[in-house]
C-alpha cells in the first residue's frame, strides 16, 4: 500500500473548499457596542443559516449598582420580548481576601415557565474596573418542531465585595415558534459600556 504525503507548502495554495466540505468554526455575523444603552437588541442574523448561534459579551459594565445581566428572546423580530422559558442556575464564588467561598444552586435565579428576562449573571459591580464577560449559545432557534435550548457561562466581579463569580445558567424557550431576535439588558439602569458579538456556528 502506497502512502501519500503533503510536502512543502502545497496546502497553503488552497483558497476555497469544495461546496461539499464544511469549513467548520464560527462566523461573525454582527456586533454591538453599548454606550449608556438601555438594551442591546439583535434583530437580524438569527435564522436557519446555522444550527446554533453564540453570543460573546465582553466587559459589560452597568451604570447602576449591582444589577443582574439578563436576556430574553422574541418570536416576532424584536417587536416584543417575553418567550416562556424554564431555566436552571448555579454559581461558584471566591473573594479577593480568601475569606469567603460559595458553591450552590440559585433558586432565586431560575425560572419555571416564566416570560421574565433570564439571568446570565447576578449583581454585577459597577465600580470603574468591574464588569462581566461570558458566552451564551442557543441551539436551532429556527426550529418549528422543538423547544429552543440554550446554555450560558459568565464570569464577573460580584457586587462591591470583590468576589470572582463563575455563573452557569441553562434552559429552554418553551415554544415551537422560531426565535429570531435576542435582547440583552441589566435588570436596572443602562449598559454603561461593553461589546456583544453574534456568531453562527457551522
Amino acid at each position: 500500500m502506497a502512502l501519500n504525503f503533503a510536502n512543502n507548502n502545497s496546502l497553503s495554495a488552497i483558497t476555497t473548499l469544495p461546496a461539499s466540505i464544511s469549513g467548520g468554526g464560527m462566523t461573525l455575523i454582527s456586533e454591538q457596542t453599548a454606550s449608556g444603552s438601555a438594551t442591546l437588541d439583535f434583530t437580524s442574523g438569527i435564522d436557519s443559516t446555522y444550527d446554533s448561534y453564540v453570543f460573546k459579551f465582553i466587559n459589560m459594565h452597568p451604570a447602576s449598582s449591582n444589577p443582574h445581566f439578563q436576556f430574553q428572546g422574541s418570536t416576532n423580530g424584536g417587536s416584543s420580548y417575553g418567550v416562556t422559558a424554564t431555566t436552571t442556575a448555579f454559581r461558584a464564588a471566591h473573594d479577593e481576601a480568601d475569606t469567603g467561598t460559595a458553591l450552590g444552586y440559585l433558586t432565586g435565579q431560575d425560572q419555571a415557565q416564566s416570560t421574565s428576562h433570564i439571568y446570565l449573571v447576578n449583581e454585577v459591580g459597577n465600580a470603574n474596573d468591574e464588569n462581566c464577560c461570558g458566552t451564551l449559545q442557543i441551539f436551532n432557534p429556527s426550529s418549528i418542531t422543538f423547544v429552543k435550548h440554550f446554555i450560558a457561562r459568565t464570569q464577573s466581579q460580584f457586587r462591591t465585595d470583590s468576589y470572582s463569580l463563575d455563573f452557569y445558567s441553562a434552559g429552554y424557550f418553551n415554544t415551537t415558534s422560531s426565535i429570531d431576535a435576542i435582547q440583552f439588558k441589566f435588570s436596572s439602569g443602562n449598559i454603561d459600556s461593553g461589546v456583544i458579538k453574534l456568531y453562527g456556528v457551522s
